[in-house]
């Protein structure tokens, strides 16, 4: 049997023009990089960059009471923000707190909801969502009908102006301009805008944010260097540092719990969790000699006890040395010098607290 086609961005055919390397990601053929992750890396942080992130998941839940709905299924509290704001949540499982997804919810009013999720979780939080949805509330899954851009780096306002779209708003903000929803957020940890768009205009707004880019020193980025990016700032990425054995609490996710409301999926396992203490906990590993942190790799204290495993690793091209996230067992302290396994050779790391790069969201 054959393997399912991958799906493609509505901007593929501009991807293959800019000569990116394209590769699986999420189910999706998506830009890995363009002229260089390091390149694109450094221009996000000094200057502009703009990422096709098509992939993301667009779910809309509409309908008498959809705030409601919503909050009691997923981890944060939307009762702490308003109408045209957003919030990073968490989908967990209901039994074990295990995370599902993590995503962010843009409020538009207390009937109007629109979710994006991971792309390849994005079929199964709008199952979750479905099989507990009261019969007045709907649930579209509009992956199809729109494209993301993201547009990030200190020279984003700029880019953004040159369009005609506003750029002044706080961070976690949204407006809806001429049919494109923009929105104040991002996971590069800059300064920095994401763009919702209907597909079939997605090519013209890439070309137009393309040119807008070029001018302010910037340059189109993949999502190699969205990995770097996020890397730096310690944030995490599902199915690596979050995941179904993964909860919220031991990726120190909790601040986007709402730990006193009555209801959200996984509460009572993740207040259980959070009363007896975790039984290890995501730290950032900084790289103390050449070797650079991978995923899977096993961490070692200074006796040779296995005490975790690397997340997520990379070279970080702000600092030039080897950084990564690990889950490392409960008693492990900031300052630890701990020892990876890269391929039967020990290499020297300190735990340290993310982000490894000051970040400018705000």
């Amino acid at each position: 049997m054959s393997e399912p086609s991958l799906r493609l961005s509505p901007l593929h055919d501009r991807h293959v023009a800019l000569g990116a390397r394209m590769a699986e990601f999420g189910g999706w053929s998506m830009p890995i990089q363009y002229s260089g992750v390091v390149e694109e890396h450094l221009a996000v942080r000094t200057a502009v960059g703009v990422f096709d992130v098509s992939h993301l998941g667009n779910v809309e839940v509409t309908g008498p009471g959809a705030k409601e709905f919503v909050n009691s299924c997923f981890t944060n509290d939307l009762d702490r923000i308003g109408p045209w704001q957003a919030q990073y949540t968490l989908c967990c499982d209901d039994a074990t707190g295990g995370v599902v997804d993590d995503l962010i919810v843009y409020h538009g009013s207390a009937d109007d909801l629109h979710l994006v999720p991971n792309a390849a979780n994005t079929a199964e939080v709008v199952r979750r969502l479905r099989a507990v949805a009261p019969p007045d509330i709907e649930i579209v899954d509009q992956h199809e009908d729109f494209a993301i851009l993201a547009v990030q780096g200190p020279r984003s306002p700029e880019v953004l102006g040159k369009l005609g779209l506003a750029a002044d708003m706080d961070y976690m903000a949204f407006a809806r301009i001429d049919g494109i929803t923009v929105c104040r957020t991002g996971y590069t940890g800059e300064h920095g805008y994401e763009l919702v768009v209907p597909a079939a205009d997605a090519t013209a707004l890439w070309d137009r944010l393309a040119e807008a880019v070029a001018s302010e020193g910037g340059r189109p980025c993949g999502l190699g260097a969205r990995d770097t990016l996020r890397t730096e700032m310690g944030y995490p990425l599902h199915g690596q540092d979050l995941s179904l054995d993964i909860t919220p609490v031991q990726a120190r996710c909790g601040w986007a719990v709402g730990w006193s409301k009555p209801a959200f999926w996984g509460r009572e396992a993740l207040l259980a969790e959070r009363e007896r203490g975790a039984a290890r906990l995501l730290w950032g590993l900084l790289a103390l000699d050449r070797g650079i942190p991978r995923p899977h790799m096993t961490v070692r204290d200074a006796g040779g006890n296995d005490i975790g495993e690397v997340t997520s690793g990379t070279f970080s091209p702000s600092l030039k040395v080897g950084i990564g996230l690990a889950l490392l067992d409960r008693g492990v302290a900031e300052g630890d010098e701990l020892t990876l396994d890269v391929r039967g050779r020990p290499s020297a790391v300190r735990v340290v607290k993310p982000p490894f790069v000051q970040p400018h969201t705000r």
